[in-house]
């Protein structure tokens, strides 16, 4: 069973220009939680007392699940976590050349001792460690494996392989995470960011190659492009999976929107499982091959996510998506008179931008019909 560790409460929150209150964080965990979350990654103690408060409300909430918190591996950000009454962290360090010359000067062994004190220390307080590997897609490999080596020495309980600045390719963390796992023996969490739109391919492709566990955010928010979005991969689990969880759409509708409110993001239309347009059919073929066979162009059903199908009448609709509307007008309606409104639908269309709805299609039936008349 592969895990869903979402962070919609970190590093989603790190999104510029996104600053949840403490009601709406407790509302987004409740319901991440009742639409399938298995983890939520809820805050980062050490940003101060205010943090903290927001982080003891959620674990007030008694939710029946693993709740963490993120930390630098160091002792005072350990320190703040365990104040707050966390029972599992992460503790991240930079794994790559980059990050650690950055960071620590280069000085690849602080990095090092850093993580066993820290590690050590909540091991003996009997707390769920994740390391997370920040930059692991541009580590150094002979440091990476020492890492690795650590975090299993000292009884982590899991690491986090990090796309940090979303570079792979799905192929490439296919490679990645089956190469780590030759030598890791710890579960693999998957956290991949979207710079070029592949989050949730990588996270699959993770996944494939043996990871068992995924950070999300709800509709992808996070630092610059966002993440893997929580409701996409869920779909994925279940629809091409295979896994056997419940989803509400009902619940997964409403945070969705809790989460699109808060963080003030408007919804793309076409936005994968939870866009309002997923199921509008418009071009001739699909219209007409969805109304002879149900759901022959889709991959999984509205109902499954709370949505409806539709078939707007636009510029590429054919004859079939005409008599579909006008049927409810005109039930005798003939073939050869829808075709021949076709060149007028489209012409409309174009020049208003819209589609046109089913009473404006009679109408100019009707308007038609009658010019025909007159002719004749």
């Amino acid at each position: 069973m592969i895990t869903i560790n979402d962070t919609t409460l970190r590093d989603g929150e790190q999104a510029p220009t996104v600053a949840f209150t403490q009601e709406e964080k407790c509302e987004i965990a409740k319901l991440l939680y009742e639409a399938g979350a298995d983890e939520l990654e809820i805050g980062i103690p050490a940003m101060g007392e205010a943090e903290r408060e927001d982080i003891r409300a959620i674990l007030s909430l008694g939710l029946p699940l693993r709740l963490m918190s993120w930390n630098r591996a160091t002792q005072s950000d350990l320190e703040a976590s365990l104040a707050c009454g966390m029972k599992a962290v992460d503790l991240s360090i930079p794994v790559s050349t980059k990050m650690v010359a950055a960071k620590f000067r280069g000085k690849y062994a602080k990095v090092l001792s850093n993580l066993e004190e820290t590690l050590t220390i909540a091991k003996k307080e009997g707390l769920f460690v994740c390391v997370g590997m920040e930059d692991t897609s541009r580590a150094n490999a002979r440091f990476l494996k020492e890492v690795i080596a650590l975090a299993m020495e000292r009884g982590a309980d899991r690491v986090r392989f990090c796309d940090t600045v979303g570079i792979l390719t799905p192929l490439q963390t296919y490679r990645a995470i089956r190469s780590l796992r030759r030598h890791c023996t710890l579960p693999v969490e998957m956290h991949c960011h979207n710079d070029y739109g592949m989050a949730v391919a990588n996270s699959i492709a993770g996944i494939e190659a043996g990871a068992q566990s995924v950070n999300t955010t709800v509709i992808g928010i996070g630092e610059r492009a966002g993440n893997a979005g929580f409701e996409q991969v869920l779909l994925s689990l279940i629809g091409q999976f295979g896994q056997n969880r419940t989803l509400d759409s009902t619940i997964l509708k409403a945070l969705v929107q809790k989460v699109a409110k808060a963080a003030g993001v408007a919804l793309a239309p076409t936005a994968p499982v939870v866009g309002s347009r997923l199921f509008w059919h418009e071009s001739g073929i699909h219209a007409d091959g969805n109304q002879k066979s149900e759901g022959l162009y889709e991959p999984f059903s509205p109902e499954l996510v709370g949505a409806s199908r539709e078939y707007p009448i636009g510029k590429h609709s054919g004859s079939a998506n005409l008599i579909y509307h006008l049927k409810q007008f005109v039930p005798l309606i003939e073939k050869g008179e829808a075709s021949d409104l076709l060149p007028l639908v489209r012409e409309i269309v174009t020049k208003n931008k819209k589609p046109l709805s089913a009473k404006e299609l009679f109408c100019l039936y009707l308007s038609h019909k009658r010019h025909s008349q007159k002719e004749g």
